[in-house]
């Protein structure tokens, strides 16, 4: 496309969300509604993009900026339709970018696809017509503009509430996304009335328009008119989310993914899977989050943003901004916050978590632990309940344990502390200071028991009388504990 201008109707209030977030604003699939018609609109590297904002457009004019840098923001100050808007994009425009093609979307059919649109203006461009619709066929077009045509093309679009029995009876409904040539726009919009119920200006007038001028009028049927649906309010909004999700998960399992359960399954739009991944029951993979071939996900995780490496096991885990390397094991129960990295064949186990912190290749951390600002080095293996305190009040600071340490349960490390390569630790100690490489590290005294604690000070309870129990000698062999040792009678 030489010279394509793509207009963005993003000004609606959408009440019927009954939301303080602006209705466009609303995510489906890792992304804001708008957000994927702009990406559709991107598809068509069209010369320029104006997107049209009203209602609460201090939230979305910061996203479009976000989206498309370089998109023309034209403000609709009052929402009196689609014609109204369209005119407001008109002239936000310089005299001579007005010209070439023109096609306008809506910012709520996240759905579109930016193939779609591109075959659309391929025939709007091919067919020469003042404008064409993007319509659909369907089997119950109630609530939909009815496309009328006759020998000559399009005739009109009539509304339901206007359409007669027979008009009502075509199955070709509008979509509202249209196509026009810049010339035929340009005379067109200044012409549009707001003689109706609503005392709005129409966009689908240009059709009359056109037949006035003895311009003719096309549509283009696409045959996935699903692309075209809007969301107005949030079970609609659900509905697109679960017709996404389909098409996302049927796009994977035809290029070699195997999803075992579609239902439980939920995969963002940006996600990138390679072959022979195997997705596992209860699993969403949001934002970018990349997995490699032969990796297995789940069951029951969530990953966003996270980077999976080949034939990496991860299982219950919640994991966010995360690198999992080559081979792997995480999980269960396991929480990857922003900054984990798990190095090739690592291991991250049950209940730990960890925060920006680098576990080497073949490193473990298999029990029960907080891994905060840590650097954990090849082959090393921490033990069970173990605790790198890295905030002392004040500020974070890191640890570093070497490669091929061995360090015992129930560990505390108070950063900043350095444990070299080769060392070890016993159970139960608090590291305070450096450890060198190969050294043991103790720093619990000597145990001391008490006797007859329990008898003295738990006296009268369970624990007090299972101790005296215990305590009493044993009785000699052939004698029954508690009877006299004399004849009977004695």
């Amino acid at each position: 496309m030489n010279d394509l201008t793509v207009i963005v109707l993003a000004a609606g209030g959408g009440t019927r969300m009954k939301s303080k977030t602006m209705k466009v604003l609303h995510p489906i699939a890792g992304r804001s509604m708008l957000g994927h018609v702009l990406a559709a609109a991107q598809a068509l590297e069209p010369t320029r993009i104006v997107a049209v904002v009203g209602n609460q457009r201090e939230q979305v004019v910061p996203h479009v900026r976000e989206l498309v840098p370089d998109a023309v923001i034209a403000v609709q100050e009052s929402q009196d339709g689609t014609g109204h808007a369209v005119r407001v994009a008109w002239q936000a425009l310089p005299a001579e970018a007005r010209s070439g093609t023109v096609l306008v979307a809506y910012a709520d059919t996240p759905l579109l696809q930016g193939d779609s649109l591109r075959a659309f203006a391929d025939f709007h461009l091919g067919s020469q017509h003042a404008m064409s619709i993007l319509s659909g066929r369907v089997p119950d077009p109630a609530g939909y503009g009815r496309v009328i045509r006759d020998a000559s093309g399009v005739v009109a679009i009539v509304e339901e509430r206007e359409a007669t029995p027979e008009q009502a009876a075509v199955d070709e409904i509008n979509s509202g996304i249209l196509a026009f040539d810049a010339d035929f726009l340009d005379a067109a919009l200044p012409r549009i009335g707001n003689d109706n119920a609503k005392r709005e200006y129409y966009l689908t007038d240009t059709v009359a328009l056109a037949r006035e001028d003895g311009r003719s009028v096309g549509a283009f049927v696409l045959d996935d008119v699903k692309q075209t649906e809007g969301a107005n309010d949030r079970a609609q909004l659900a509905s697109l989310a679960r017709e996404m999700n389909s098409r996302v998960l049927t796009r994977w399992m035809r290029e070699g993914v195997t999803v075992v359960d579609p239902e439980s399954t939920w995969i963002d739009v940006d996600v990138k899977l390679a072959r022979d991944v195997t997705i596992l029951p209860g699993v969403q993979l949001l934002g970018a989050t990349v997995v490699a071939e032969d990796a297995v996900v789940g069951p029951d995780c969530t990953l966003k943003d996270v980077e999976v490496g080949e034939g990496a096991r991860v299982v219950r885990t919640h994991g966010e901004l995360a690198v999992i390397g080559a081979g792997a094991d995480v999980g269960p129960f396991s929480y990857l916050r922003p900054g984990t990295v798990v190095g090739a064949g690592g291991k991250i186990g049950a209940f730990v978590e960890a925060k920006n912190a680098r576990i080497g290749d073949g490193a473990k951390v298999p029990h029960l632990s907080y891994v905060g600002d840590a650097e954990i080095g090849e082959g090393t293996n921490i033990g069970a309940g173990t605790i790198f305190a890295n905030y002392d009040g004040v500020e974070k600071h890191r640890t570093t344990v070497g490669r091929h340490a061995r360090t015992g349960s129930n560990n505390t490390f108070v950063a900043p502390v350095t444990i070299g390569d080769g060392a070890a630790t016993g159970g139960g100690t608090v590291v305070r200071e450096d450890v060198p490489p190969g050294a043991l590290a103790v720093s619990a005294g000597p145990q001391r028991n008490l006797e007859g604690w329990a008898q003295r000070r738990r006296a009268g309870t369970k624990q007090g009388d299972a101790a005296e129990a215990a305590s009493r000698p044993a009785a000699s062999p052939g004698t029954t504990p508690g009877v006299g040792d004399g004849p009977p009678g004695g």
